[in-house]
């Protein structure tokens, strides 16, 4: 039986932390559920789906064949740009751009939630790229962009960086490049460039999420918590189901010295995310420590352990949990 998939809902939560450490080469993973709601399916069985992981010279790097209820994952993957897709029938269902470039990552969650229907009428009820994030290009412009992504893919950033900027010399409004031009600029440890290019896409196309996330995490990067505080904001209004989001901007409202508005943050980061995002337990018993509530510190401490058993100094939060445990 051909299986008839005809619209799709990726819910994506894009650059995650899987600990707050400098990311080594190699170090990376990405993974995430795949669910597929068939109740619309006219009958149709339940089939496996192949997720696919390319870099940006369209070479297969990983591939995994999934349920419509399993979990994928990918590890050992190096710093760079990929596309994660999913093919039912060698058909590409979805496609979600995945950028493991950051410091502060490790861990990268990428759920995929597929609607299947009959008859096949394809339609996009929503997509990792909504319609608003779709930008058409020049013939001439599109070559320029696919030209960088493979310069960028082979680690030759500067004719990346000389690709990019004579295509926004060609055309300044296209907003995915200056957000691919600040991920160039962030490989090569360019913070100040990064942030200029992440902003002129933030400026152009103002709830584009992926630009504002970048933008918060270099800010982030140069310890301006302050400044992260606003495209993070907007991040979270975009999806407020990105376990990222909420992460980031809770922990530049603790690093402003404004708890009160970090916990409902990291609580929330918690909730979407309970194993990628176990560190907001650390984070917040750090914040209940400082504040004397040492019963509620504890209970941060044990339910992080119960997440990340192995974690290297967990005699040391054993200690303090024995210490002030009541």
């Amino acid at each position: 039986m051909r299986l008839l998939v005809v619209s799709f809902l990726l819910m994506i939560f894009v650059s995650g932390v899987g600990r707050s450490a400098y990311c080594q080469t190699g170090s990376n993973s990405v993974y995430g559920d795949v669910k597929v709601d068939e109740s619309k399916a006219g009958g149709a069985t339940r089939l496996s789906y192949d997720v696919i992981l390319y870099n940006l010279a369209r070479q297969v790097v990983a591939r995994q064949t999934v349920t419509s209820s399993g979990r994928y994952r990918f590890n050992n993957l190096q710093n760079g740009i990929y596309d994660l897709v999913v093919e039912s029938e060698n058909v590409e269902v979805a496609r979600i751009r995945v950028e493991l470039v950051s410091p502060l990552s490790l861990d990268r969650r990428e759920d995929i939630t597929l609607e299947l229907r009959a008859p096949a009428v394809p339609t996009v009820k929503a997509a990792s790229i909504s319609a608003e994030d779709y930008y058409k290009r020049s013939p001439v412009t599109e070559k320029l962009f696919e030209r960088a992504e493979a310069a960028t893919n082979n680690k030759k950033y500067a004719e990346a960086t000389r690709l990019f900027d004579e295509l926004l010399a060609t055309d300044a409004k296209d907003f995915q490049a200056w957000t691919e031009l600040g991920t160039v600029h962030l490989m090569e440890q360019n913070l100040t460039e990064a942030e200029k290019a992440y902003a002129s896409a933030v400026e152009i196309r103002p709830r584009f999420f992926l630009g504002l996330m970048n933008l918060g995490r270099v800010r982030m990067m140069q310890k301006n918590f302050e400044g992260a505080i606003a495209p993070l904001s907007v991040a979270v209004e975009v999806k407020p189901a990105s376990a990222d989001a909420n992460y980031y901007l809770g922990e530049c409202y603790l690093q402003i010295k404004k708890g009160s508005k970090a916990v409902g943050y990291l609580y929330e980061a918690l909730k979407l995310d309970p194993i990628g995002k176990a560190e907001a337990h650390l984070r917040l018993a750090t914040l209940y420590n400082a504040a004397g509530m040492k019963d509620k510190a504890v209970i941060e401490y044990e339910e992080f352990l119960k997440k990340k058993p192995d974690y290297p100094d967990k005699k040391k939060l054993q200690d303090y949990i024995t210490a002030n445990k009541k």
